[in-house]
């Protein structure tokens, strides 16, 4: 049987440490350990807070962390620099319209003290099947000639935005990208995303982060709402 049964990530007791073969894992967070990485678990999992992340040489590790880092749109801070080339660019977001590129591009992006990507090709291929269901979303930053600078993509977790990764080629064009998503949703009645993992560039967009619980009960709280973000 293909599917998994994920703990309540609320009432499970986190072992700081698990034996898998002959080595210790540090697992604080990680709800469960294996299983299939397909699209039912997938969006399962992040309805419930947990979120997967390969991690070579062991079983894949499904995490809700400690900590969480969210965007609340209304703490977004934009630095006078970057307000600056946003007022200037020249560059065309859309959502949605190059996925597959989008979450490729991801895959190759080189990130400092980072060997290698999470991103598998399995990875790509359950995410993907996630966007032509309607679940997964990528947002694109294009150049004035057409080509893709820049770009993020995510799912769509009842109603929350669960960012998973972004890439650019051109300086702040991902900030752009980012800014415009949250355009997007919060027109559609959002006030807050997931980013999962804070990250210097996420900090610097005001992006804060809040324990477990906190971000289950927001989470829980939002789907309430039945919004429809895309």
């Amino acid at each position: 049987m293909s599917q998994i049964d994920f703990p309540d990530p609320l009432t499970y007791d986190y072992p700081s440490w698990v034996v898998i073969g002959q080595y210790m894992y540090p697992a604080n967070g990680v709800v469960h350990f294996g299983g299939r990485l397909t699209a039912d678990n997938v969006m399962r999992a992040y309805r419930m807070g947990i979120f997967p992340w390969y991690t070579e040489g062991i079983p894949l590790p499904w995490h809700c962390p400690d900590e969480r880092a969210i965007i609340e749109f209304d703490r977004v801070k934009i630095p006078r620099s970057l307000a600056k080339v946003r007022r200037r660019t020249d560059l065309r977001f859309t959502i949605d319209a190059d996925f597959p590129a989008v979450i490729r591009e991801c895959k190759r992006a080189h990130r400092p003290g980072q060997h290698g990507t999470w991103i598998t090709p399995d990875f790509v291929r359950v995410y993907t099947e996630l966007y032509h269901a309607g679940t997964a979303h990528s947002v694109e930053a294009w150049s004035a000639d057409g080509e893709l600078v820049a770009g993020l993509y995510g799912i769509d977790a009842g109603g929350v935005f669960c960012g998973e990764s972004m890439f650019y080629k051109q300086p702040n064009a991902s900030k752009l990208a980012l800014l415009f998503l949250i355009d997007h949703l919060r027109a559609r009645g959002s006030t807050w995303l997931d980013a999962q993992v804070m990250t210097p560039h996420m900090k610097a967009l005001g992006a804060i982060d809040i324990d477990r619980e906190d971000f289950l009960d927001k989470l829980k709280s939002t789907q309430q709402q039945h919004l429809t973000i895309f």
